[in-house]
Order: C-alpha cells, then structure tokens, then sequence
C-alpha cells in the first residue's frame, strides 16, 4: 500500500477503459465520497456508474438500470456494508423485462 496520491479521474478512467475494451463485465471504482468517482465514469458512453449507499440500491441498480459500475465511498460507507453491497451488486442480474430495456436505451442514447 502506497501513501501517494492518486487522481480518482484516473482510477475511473481504468475501470472505464477495461469494461469498454470487453476486459472487464462490471467495474467497481472507489474515491472518498464515490461521487467524483461516479461522475467520472458516467462520462463514458455505456457506462452505466450507480453510487449505492445501501444493497437495495445496488440491488435496484443492477436490476432496473444494468449498472455496469458500482462506485463507493470510502469515508462515507463502512467497510462491512460496502462488502455487502459489492456482494449484492456482483450477485444480481439484470431484469430484461421491456421497459427497463427501453430505458437503458433511453439512458445511453446521446443527449446534446
């Protein structure tokens, strides 16, 4: 483990970049509040970067919105919760009912 300093915009910018390039399915990616984290990762098209702070919403992250990243808060979520959101997000599937399809094609489409 290392004391510098390390940009999160760079540590999403991995995770984005190895979902994109097919060597990666899901990505998890970490910063204090996990929002610049999510923010990030949410600039690149296909990504999909839910912030959960509890396992309903990675649950309802991955179920409803096919969220391809999961981004965590290290200052604001304890280490045991955040093992059982990852857990519940790695766990869950994608429901491929119609209108969540049609809204993931919505959520991706490009807006100007």
């Amino acid at each position: 483990m290392s004391e510098d300093a390390y940009d999160y915009p760079i540590a999403a910018d991995q995770v984005c970049h190895a979902l994109l390039n097919d060597r990666a399915d899901l990505g998890i990616v970490i910063c204090g509040s996990g929002i610049g984290v999510s923010i990030r990762a949410n600039r690149y098209r296909g990504i999909r970067c839910a912030l959960c702070t509890s396992v309903e919403l990675a649950h309802l992250a991955r179920l409803h919105n096919h969220a391809n990243v999961l981004a965590l808060g290290q200052r604001t979520t304890e280490p045991e919760l955040a093992n059982q959101i990852l857990r519940e997000f790695l766990l869950t599937q994608p429901d491929g009912a119609e209108r969540h399809v049609r809204r993931i094609q919505e959520l991706d489409a490009d807006v100007h």
